[in-house]
């Protein structure tokens, strides 16, 4: 319904605004159900900061959980942006399974837990962001299989990274550490001392690795993109942001978990418009 998809594309406009460039450059036709599938993910990503300890966040979840089932289908059906995501599911036979993994990764989101391993972040991102990458392609090729596991999946990682680098201030003062161990390791420091930032040499080293992992998958994933029509790579334009925003972590170094990585909204759009072109 049009005031569903008003009110979705009004959340992205706010709070997400390179899904929400997504959204424009997408045809007229696929737009509410790419809209709703970017709103469900950023009402859940965003429940972490919204609560103050995990039995709200786990019970918020379980709703969504719920309501894509199906167990709550009249419930969900007046909440305007489950609505929207249910009508988007049964039109695209979007994989109920899939949100159930989205859903059962976005627990980590609650609590504090260290990362171990680069390859558990890897999975993390794969469950989460490479998901969305997944379901938006589907969208846009009719509710038929898009063909882009490959794509999605490195897609995923990349920009989950160029995400999480953003958010490297804001995580560090909610003293919670989604640096890899290893990775943390491999620079020479550990999250008690990333925390406190004590090293900040080796806090450099640190970003400038998780920084050139984002680079090896967003290079994989422009490979595999490539290879797909024009109107399914409309799904990966979020991409555009990837590099630049890498560029600038590694050129900041430790200063990145102190300020923001950022673009400007004028730069992001800049950077949308000339990769829709191209």
């Amino acid at each position: 319904m049009a005031e569903h998809f008003d009110h979705c594309l009004g959340l992205l406009r706010e709070g997400d605004r390179e899904r929400y460039l997504t959204v424009l450059f997408a045809s007229a036709e696929k737009r509410p159900a790419l809209a709703a599938l970017f709103a469900f993910d950023l009402e859940i990503s965003r429940i972490r900061d919204l609560v103050s300890e995990p039995m709200p966040g786990e019970i918020r979840l379980q709703w969504w959980r719920d309501a894509v089932s199906g167990e709550r289908d009249g419930e969900a059906r007046q909440h305007r942006v489950g609505a929207a995501l249910l009508d988007a599911i049964e039109h695209y036979k979007l994989p109920r399974g899939a949100f159930e993994n989205l859903l059962e990764a976005r627990t980590f989101d609650l609590y504090h837990d260290p990362i171990t391993e680069r390859t558990a972040l890897e999975g993390y991102l794969g469950e989460t962001v490479s998901a969305v990458f997944q379901m938006s392609a589907q969208i846009l090729a009719d509710g038929n299989d898009p063909k882009t596991a490959d794509a999605a999946g490195h897609a995923g990682v990349a920009y989950g990274i160029s995400r999480l680098i953003r958010r490297l201030p804001h995580d560090r003062q909610q003293g919670r550490v989604l640096i890899p161990a290893d990775i943390l390791a491999a620079a020479g420091t550990d999250s008690g001392a990333w925390l406190s930032g004590s090293n900040r040499d080796a806090a450099g080293r640190a970003v400038s690795i998780l920084a050139e992992l984002g680079r090896d998958h967003l290079s994989r994933a422009e490979e595999h993109v490539a290879g797909h029509a024009k109107t399914l790579r409309v799904a990966f334009l979020p991409l555009a942001v990837v590099l630049p925003v890498l560029e600038r972590a590694i050129k900041a170094g430790a200063d990145a978990a102190e300020t923001p990585v950022s673009l400007t909204p004028l730069r992001t759009q800049w950077r949308f418009m000339r990769r829709a072109i191209s």
